[in-house]
């Protein structure tokens, strides 16, 4: 995978503004449609992103990990599923918007779930832990957002154990037609319209298609957790390619 084609992933911004860096901007956008976001997750994607979560999750009951870190955490849906599938001994999820963290917060207490998951305001380019910190590392619909991919990636692969595991649950272009050409349709005219009338933030769902458009996805990404390091790096599409998991290990 070449560096131009990440460098032109990484140059779309929700803002298109000069001054501030992808990571400010994605930070601003996610603490602007916080409160919105799991009501715009369910009815966006038909409540199927539940199901997506579920099956990603499902990939790692074989290794058993006692310890997990979720970048990109948003509301915390993702640790609620961890510590329903796999009854880790912790959990921790990270996320960039102090927003989105303060909703994470209110969600594990309502659950009871404190002794055994925290949520915090995280950067995935600059990881507080050591080296080797973690079993299993997750990431759902958050490595696009990343403001250095390869950074990220090279941050995660630090902080996981050897024999541990990564995965990335992650929109994807389908490529079936006619599902493709409906998808974009979908994707580029309608969820724009609906998030801009129910986000407050008419930008945030069209960065959502042009950030996915341009991603490395399928062995494109595949190429780059082999690059970073990772082993053993498998891909399956979901519901047709909307979106994709990826499972790699750390030798």
């Amino acid at each position: 995978m070449s560096k131009e084609k990440v460098n032109i992933y990484e140059q779309v911004t929700p803002y298109d503004s000069d001054q501030e860096s992808k990571k400010a901007q994605v930070t601003t956008m996610f603490d602007k449609i916080a409160p919105y976001y799991d009501f715009l997750n369910g009815l966006l994607t038909i409540g199927i992103d539940s199901i997506w979560r579920k099956k990603a999750i499902a990939q790692l009951q074989e290794t058993k990990p006692r310890t997990v870190l979720d970048i990109a955490t948003g509301t915390a849906d993702m640790p609620l599923e961890i510590h329903k599938q796999l009854k880790p001994d912790s959990i921790i999820g990270l996320d960039i918007s102090p927003k989105m963290i303060e909703l994470a917060g209110k969600k594990i207490v309502k659950h009871k779930l404190t002794d055994t998951v925290s949520v915090e305001v995280g950067d995935s380019e600059a990881l507080r832990f050591d080296d080797a910190a973690f079993d299993a590392v997750t990431v759902s619909f958050g490595v696009r957002n990343f403001g250095d991919l390869r950074k990220g990636l090279s941050e995660i692969y630090r902080v996981i154990n050897p024999g541990g595991k990564l995965m990335v649950l992650e929109f994807s272009k389908p490529t079936l037609f006619p599902f493709k050409q409906l998808f974009n349709f979908y994707f580029k005219y309608i969820l724009p319209f609906i998030g801009k009338f129910t986000s407050k933030d008419p930008k945030a769902y069209k960065y959502l298609y042009e950030s996915v458009q341009v991603f490395p996805d399928y062995e494109d990404f595949a190429i780059i957790l082999k690059e970073i390091g990772f082993n053993e790096v498998k891909f399956k599409p979901l519901t047709l390619g909307i979106c994709t998991i990826y499972l790699a290990s750390k030798h």
